[in-house]
């Protein structure tokens, strides 16, 4: 896919208070570190990740996503009025009907005029839905798009320690629940519009290129356990094996289309073992990474479009750049976006 007309107007990025650390998430792990003789920081040493941020408790997808959604709108140049089509790309959702979208669009205070629908890829949502937007945009349809993404990672942290301490579990047992300890909140926006709209440099989306691998949609899986918690079990060696060669295949696509020069890349926010693996692989720079994984854990399709707006506002990503986004998630599925900043 290639866009010649469309840019992120403005991206904004909102983060909960209340910070979990992993050394805290183990002291709650105690009596099971201490039955199964494990090592306490083997949380940190395997992920990398120090601390995640959670919402506080009772915070619906929608508040975090509005919240993120009023932040990009004090940042952009175009009024909520220019609205004309709102997504929220979240895996979390407030209820299954009606659309998430419908009780952020209401909080933003968007206007009636703009259509709204949930979009839903797992991590990949939020690029899924950059895409979407922009194919309207390029095609005429509409001329501005608000994308949002709200995600919600406490229920699933509280109701796997809960599991953890509850069942007399092995080892071996404990493996398919050890992703959803690295499990964040946090929320993005992003206005995405015609460049017309835009005075001055716009940051483009110039395109980009997705493949599937759904043969292996059984390594990662997550639902619905009770009325207010979720469960996910994930085959954590096997689903870095597979989305690292899904990524491999994806790259040679993305740069026959692209090309190979990029000053920067912001990947999908797993881990330090997934970061070293993909770029080793892909045979690029590790030192044009820029990651948030360390302090935010892995936020689900927040995390990459949250960490890009982190490395703009560092002053890492910079004007005149092209920075590639590196996107996958469960199911599996691959996004690779080239922007011009």
């Amino acid at each position: 896919m290639k866009f010649e007309n469309v840019c992120i107007e403005s991206l904004a990025v909102a983060l909960p208070e209340e910070v979990w650390s992993s050394a805290a998430i183990e002291e709650r792990l105690g009596p099971l570190y201490e039955r199964l003789k494990l090592p306490v920081g083997r949380l940190e040493l395997m992920s990398g990740i120090r601390e995640r941020r959670m919402w506080p408790v009772g915070t619906r997808p929608s508040d975090a996503s509005a919240q993120a959604g009023r932040a990009v709108l004090a940042k952009s140049g175009l009024g909520a009025e220019r609205v004309e089509l709102f997504i929220h790309a979240a895996v979390s959702r407030d209820m299954l009907e009606p659309a998430t979208a419908s009780f952020a669009h209401r909080k933003i205070g968007l206007p009636a005029t703009a259509q709204i629908f949930d979009l839903s890829n797992a991590c990949l949502g939020f690029l899924n839905a950059l895409t979407v937007a922009a194919g309207l945009i390029e095609s005429g349809q509409i001329r501005c798009a608000l994308v949002v993404s709200g995600e919600n990672g406490r229920p699933l942290v509280e109701q796997t320690l809960q599991t953890l301490l509850e069942k007399a579990l092995s080892r071996n047992d404990i493996k398919p629940y050890f992703a959803n300890l690295t499990i964040g909140s946090g929320a993005v926006a992003a206005m995405v519009c015609h460049r017309s709209l835009v005075p001055g440099r716009a940051h483009r989306l110039l395109g980009g290129v997705a493949r599937a691998a759904t043969q292996h949609s059984e390594l990662c899986q997550g639902d619905t356990h009770g009325a207010d918690a979720l469960a996910m079990q994930t085959d954590s060696e096997q689903l870095l094996i597979a989305g690292v060669g899904l990524a491999q295949e994806t790259w040679r696509d993305f740069i026959a289309e692209q090309g190979e020069s990029f000053d920067r890349f912001i990947c999908h926010q797993v881990g330090s073992t997934h970061r070293r693996k993909l770029y080793e692989t892909l045979g690029l720079d590790l030192a044009k990474d820029f990651s948030t994984f360390e302090t935010l854990g892995n936020t689900g399709s927040v995390a990459l479009p949250a960490t890009l707006c982190a490395a703009v506002d560092a002053g890492v990503v910079r004007e005149g750049q092209r920075v590639g986004l590196l996107g996958i998630g469960s199911g599996l599925n691959c996004l690779m976006l080239a922007l011009e900043w």
